[in-house]
C-alpha cells in the first residue's frame, strides 16, 4: 500500500494566503501610483528643462549676436580711425619732408650770403666800407639762421608727432586685431549646435580666466584708443598747418630780405658805376690838364730862356758902354733905358721862375691826384667786379644748381682783375 508524502516546512492558513494576495495587490497599486506620479513629474521636468535649455540657448545666441554687433561696430570704428591715422601719418611725413627740403634750401641761401660777404672782404682801402649792401647781407645771414632754427624746430616737432601717431597707430592695430580675433571666436561660438562635431566637455569651463576685464573697462579702453588717436590726428593737422605757415613765412621773409639785399646791391653797383664814370671823367680831365700844364711849363721855360738871352744882351750892352772914353761916359737916355730894361728883365725872369715853380708844384699835385684817382678807380673796379660776382652768385637762388653757369670766375675771386684796374701812374 502506497504512503502519502508530506512537504516539510511551515503551513499557511487560508486567511494568510488571502492577506498576502491583498497585500501584493495593494503594493502593486501603490507602486503603479508612485511610478505614474514619477512619470508625470519626469515629463514635466523634461518639458521644463527642455524649454529652459531652448530659452537659455536662444538667450545666449542673442547675447552673442549683440556682442558680435557691438564688437563689429567698434572694429569698424577702429578700422576707420586706422585709415584716417594712416593718411595723417602720410600727410605729416610729406609736410616734414617739405620742411626738410626748405631747411636744406636755406643752406644754399646761407652759403650764397656768406660767399657774397667773403667776396666783399676783398675790397681795398677806402672801398672797405660798411655800406647798405653789407648791412643787408649780415641781416640776410641772421634771417636765414633764424629761419633755419624755426624750420629745424618744426622738423623736430613733426618727428615727435610722427612717433606719437605711430604709437597711437600701434595701439589701434592691437585693439583692431584683438577685436577681429574676438569676432572670429564669437562667430564660431554662434555657429556651434548639438550636431557640431567639435563639441565636448571641458575642465572647469565656468572659471574666470586670468586677465579678464569688465565690460566698462573694455569699452573705456577702446574709447580711449580712439579718442587718443583722434586727438593726436587733430594735433597733427594743426602742426601741419603750422609747418606750412612757417615754410611760407620763412620763404616770404627770406624772399623779402633777398630782394632788399639785391636792391641794395644793384643800387651799390649803380653808385659804383657812377663813381667810376665820374672818376674816369676826372682822370681824363686831369690827364688833359697835366698835358696842358706840361706844355705851359715848357712855354715858361722857353720864355725864361728867351728873357735870359735878352738879359745877357742888356748886360753886355751896359758893360760895353762902360768903356766909353772920358766925357762920353755919361748917363744918357740909352743908359737909363738899358738899366730899366735889365731891371724889367730880371723881374720878369724872377716872375717866370716863380710861376714855373708854382706850375711844377701844381703839376706834381696833378700827378698825385691822378695817382689817387687811378688808385681809386682800381679799388672801385675791384669792388664793382666783386659786387657783380655777388650778383652772379645770387643767381643760384633763382636758377637750379644743375643749370647754374657762373658768368664770372668765383674761384679766382680778385686775382684776375682787368688790366685797366691796375694802378699805373
Amino acid at each position: 500500500m502506497a504512503s502519502l508524502s508530506v512537504k516539510p516546512g511551515q503551513r499557511f492558513t487560508v486567511p494568510d494566503w488571502q492577506n498576502n494576495c491583498h497585500l501584493i495587490s495593494a503594493d502593486a497599486e501603490h507602486q503603479r501610483s508612485t511610478s505614474h506620479q514619477i512619470r508625470q513629474e519626469a515629463r514635466a521636468l523634461r518639458n521644463d528643462t527642455g524649454n529652459q535649455a531652448k530659452w537659455d540657448e536662444s538667450d545666449s545666441r542673442t547675447r552673442l549676436k549683440d556682442r558680435i554687433t557691438s564688437v563689429d561696430r567698434w572694429r569698424e570704428a577702429l578700422a576707420k580711425c586706422l585709415t584716417d591715422i594712416d593718411l595723417e601719418i602720410d600727410a605729416l611725413t610729406k609736410v616734414k619732408e617739405a620742411a626738410e627740403d626748405a631747411l636744406q634750401a636755406k643752406n644754399l641761401c646761407l652759403d650764397v650770403a656768406i660767399e657774397c660777404l667773403t667776396f666783399r672782404e676783398s675790397r681795398r682801402d677806402i672801398d672797405v666800407v660798411r655800406d647798405p649792401v653789407e648791412e643787408e647781407l649780415h641781416r640776410e645771414v641772421k634771417v636765414i639762421e633764424r629761419t633755419k632754427k624755426e624750420l629745424q624746430q618744426r622738423v623736430d616737432d613733426a618727428f615727435k608727432q610722427l612717433c606719437i601717431l605711430k604709437e597711437a597707430q600701434q595701439q589701434l592695430n592691437f585693439d583692431h586685431r584683438h577685436k577681429v580675433e574676438a569676432l572670429d571666436l564669437d562667430r564660431q561660438c554662434l555657429s556651434f549646435n548639438v550636431t557640431s562635431g567639435n563639441i565636448s566637455f571641458k575642465v572647469n569651463p565656468t572659471r574666470i580666466p586670468y586677465g579678464t576685464t569688465a565690460l566698462r573697462e573694455w569699452e573705456q579702453n577702446s574709447q580711449f584708443n580712439k579718442d587718443h588717436a583722434e586727438a593726436e590726428m587733430k594735433a597733427s593737422v594743426e602742426l601741419r598747418g603750422a609747418i606750412m605757415l612757417t615754410i611760407a613765412q620763412t620763404n616770404n621773409e627770406l624772399d623779402a630780405q633777398r630782394i632788399a639785399t639785391e636792391f641794395a646791391l644793384r643800387k651799390r653797383i649803380r653808385d659804383m658805376e657812377g663813381a667810376l664814370s665820374e672818376l674816369r671823367w676826372q682822370e681824363k680831365n686831369t690827364l688833359e690838364e697835366i698835358a696842358e700844364m706840361e706844355e705851359d711849363i715848357r712855354q715858361l721855360e722857353e720864355d725864361i730862356r728867351k728873357r735870359t738871352l735878352d738879359l745877357k744882351v742888356a748886360h753886355t750892352r751896359l758893360e760895353t758902354r762902360t768903356y766909353r772914353p772920358h766925357v762920353e761916359l755919361c748917363r744918357d737916355q740909352a743908359q737909363y733905358g738899358l738899366t730899366g730894361e735889365v731891371q724889367q728883365l730880371e723881374a720878369a725872369i724872377r716872375a717866370l721862375q716863380q710861376k714855373r715853380t708854382e706850375s711844377q708844384d701844381a703839376l706834381d699835385a696833378l700827378y698825385r691826384q691822378l695817382h689817387r684817382i687811378q688808385t681809386d678807380i682800381g679799388y672801385k673796379t675791384n669792388s664793382l667786379q666783386l659786387d657783380n660776382k655777388c650778383m652772379d652768385t645770387r643767381r643760384k637762388l633763382v636758377i637750379p644748381v644743375e643749370k647754374f653757369d657762373p658768368e664770372v670766375d668765383a674761384v679766382s675771386r680778385t686775382r684776375n682783375l682787368p688790366r685797366n684796374s691796375q694802378l699805373e701812374l
